[in-house]
């Protein structure tokens, strides 16, 4: 096979031929524009549709990712307010405590509730403080809103708690109103009031009257809050009533407090102990 060689010379007709192509393919490409222009149509057409799809999916996971991400982002969110809403309600209980000790006339020992045993009828609570801080049995325990029980046994820097929801309390109490004395105690059934006895039925009770400690028996200073009379019941065959109270501490929500380092009377003991004394 020969091949043709390129000569110098013939330089000017490859030009002439190249020229000729390229115009004879312009007034092609010129002739042919609205085919062109129509299979670009049909071309752009077929990629959107194909495209759909595809660009439905991409949407979905990039939703998906979205929620995934908000739902995140609101948990963290309700966490750090459920924390915001703790710390502003312990905020509260502390300024009222920090109140109460600037006002009341009591040796107060702040404690915190550490341990809470709500499920029985011997129910007990424990206290970060013991007798290291000066804590005894018998001191009564307290909030800012009134009684919660009394210390049963003291340790080093912790103290057990009897609090008023517990089948063996008893507490000497009054009547703010009427001044009527009585005992009061957790009758075992309902988790949400107490019951004041032996209060003659000719003292008018009305709901609403505060009951609180009466000072007599000399275990419990006089004048810590306990409840609110609800309701009464008149006892058959007996002389007296029964006076239903809402307490004024809610046990199931305390966090603080105070112990009262309230000393008894050692010289009420004494004569107390001669009396009994008497009639054995």
């Amino acid at each position: 096979m020969q091949f043709r060689v390129f000569k110098v010379e013939n330089a000017s007709d490859y030009i002439i031929t190249a020229l000729i192509l390229v115009f004879a393919l312009a007034i092609a490409i010129n002739r042919h524009q609205d085919g062109l222009n129509s299979l670009r149509q049909i071309s752009i057409t077929v990629v959107s549709v194909l495209e759909e799809p595809l660009s439905n999916v991409r949407v979905y996971r990039q939703a998906l990712r979205t929620n995934t991400y908000l739902q995140e982002q609101n948990i963290l969110l309700q966490d750090e307010l459920s924390r915001l809403r703790a710390i502003e309600q312990e905020n509260i209980e502390l300024r009222k405590l920090l109140n109460y000790q600037n006002n009341s006339n009591f040796d107060l020992q702040p404690v915190r509730f550490v341990t809470k045993t709500l499920n029985g009828i011997n129910n007990t609570f424990t206290v970060n403080a013991g007798s290291k801080q000066g804590v005894e049995v018998g001191m009564p325990v307290i909030t800012s809103d009134g009684l919660v029980g009394k210390v049963i046994i003291t340790a080093s820097n912790y103290s057990q708690v009897m609090p008023y929801f517990n089948n063996l309390f008893r507490v000497s109490a009054r009547i703010q109103q009427t001044q009527s004395m009585g005992i009061v105690s957790w009758p075992g059934d309902n988790m949400s009031e107490l019951v004041m006895d032996f209060v003659p039925k000719t003292i008018p009770v009305d709901s609403g009257f505060v009951v609180e400690t009466s000072g007599f028996g000399n275990e419990f200073p006089g004048g810590i809050p306990i409840g609110t009379v609800l309701y009464t019941e008149e006892e058959e065959g007996k002389d007296t009533q029964k006076i239903y109270l809402s307490p004024f501490t809610s046990l199931s929500e305390v966090s603080e407090g105070f112990v009262i380092k309230f000393q008894p009377d050692s010289t009420l003991d004494s004569l107390s102990i001669q009396t009994q004394s008497l009639f054995r």
